[in-house]
């Protein structure tokens, strides 16, 4: 089986240099016309320049493809709706968007100022909602769409310095699970990527020969594949360095315990049954937290 992207059109913002930058060639490379957006701002989102999406433009062109530049702030919706309004100009439709935009602002979180906080919020899980609002009407109308975001190993897990990319990371996780389950009906498949790929988001933190195997290009199939026809939905996708992992939010068995005077004596007592991982799953809906707790308070109740 072979993915190609014949007839498809894609917009990847954040797509001027680093991971979007190969995400846009590799859709172009595979038939997809590309929307290629970037704001050209430094790596803490300050200034801007249409410059680096040009380049990118130039550079599918050159090789037979078929692109479009684009500067918007993810961060402004008017210009975003323009710029979703600039694609289906061109070519009628929009099939995938890649939400890859973002900057760092790291700092420990004593030491953060909350302006920082909100900025990187902003442009990454509001600036995925503003460009997924834009091309939501439009794919629910065609009745088909691919939607990654591009959330992190700093969200899923934590990483020191990094509390407003992590809190903005897992968001976009949250995200992904409620769309993927409203654009269902219409084909629309929402999935997550967590990359770990040296770029000028990361330049400076790991060592030559790390920086060296963490490739961007190395990260794309998993897009490729989130993207793509056949995708999934709901599915978080890890890559790096050619690895290619999955996570999964779970939940335990969980032990009842009622609900009397003695009850948090009895959690702190029981805590590790609590969070013991056997038998574990990973819930098809917020539901089913509550279906399973009513399930065995009703189970236990029966047998007094």
């Amino acid at each position: 089986m072979t993915i190609d992207f014949k007839g498809r059109v894609a917009i990847v913002t954040g797509a001027g240099g680093g991971l979007g930058r190969e995400h846009a060639l590799a859709l172009a490379a595979r038939g997809a016309k590309v929307l290629v957006n970037d704001l050209g701002g430094a790596r803490d989102g300050s200034g801007g320049s249409a410059t680096a999406a040009e380049a990118v433009v130039a550079e599918i062109r050159a090789a037979g493809g078929e692109a479009i530049a684009n500067g918007a702030s993810v961060t402004d919706f008017a210009a975003v709706q323009a710029m979703v309004q600039q694609a289906v100009a061109a070519w009628g439709r929009v099939d995938i968007l890649v939400n890859n935009a973002g900057i760092l602002r790291d700092k420990s979180f004593a030491k953060m100022e909350l302006a920082d906080f909100e900025l990187v919020v902003d442009v990454h899980l509001m600036g995925a909602v503003n460009c997924t609002k834009a091309v939501w009407a439009l794919m629910n109308e065609q009745k088909y769409g691919r939607i990654v975001m591009t959330t992190s190993s700093s969200g899923l897990y934590g990483n020191f310095g990094q509390s407003n990319y992590g809190a903005a990371k897992m968001a976009l996780v949250g995200l992904m699970q409620t769309l993927a389950l409203e654009g269902a009906k219409n084909d629309i498949r929402v999935n997550c990527l967590a990359p770990t790929a040296a770029t000028r988001m990361t330049e400076g933190l790991m060592p030559e020969a790390v920086l060296a195997a963490l490739k961007p290009e190395a990260v794309v199939p998993a897009m490729l594949v989130l993207a793509a026809q056949d995708a999934p939905t709901r599915t978080i996708l890890l890559a790096g360095a050619g690895t290619f992992e999955a996570a999964h939010i779970t939940m335990t068995q969980g032990v009842w315990l009622g609900n009397d005077a003695q009850t948090p004596e009895r959690l702190a007592e029981r805590l590790a049954e609590v969070t013991d991982r056997t038998g574990d799953q990973v819930p098809q809906s917020g539901s089913a937290q509550g279906s399973n707790e009513v399930t065995k308070a009703m189970e236990n109740l029966a047998r007094k």
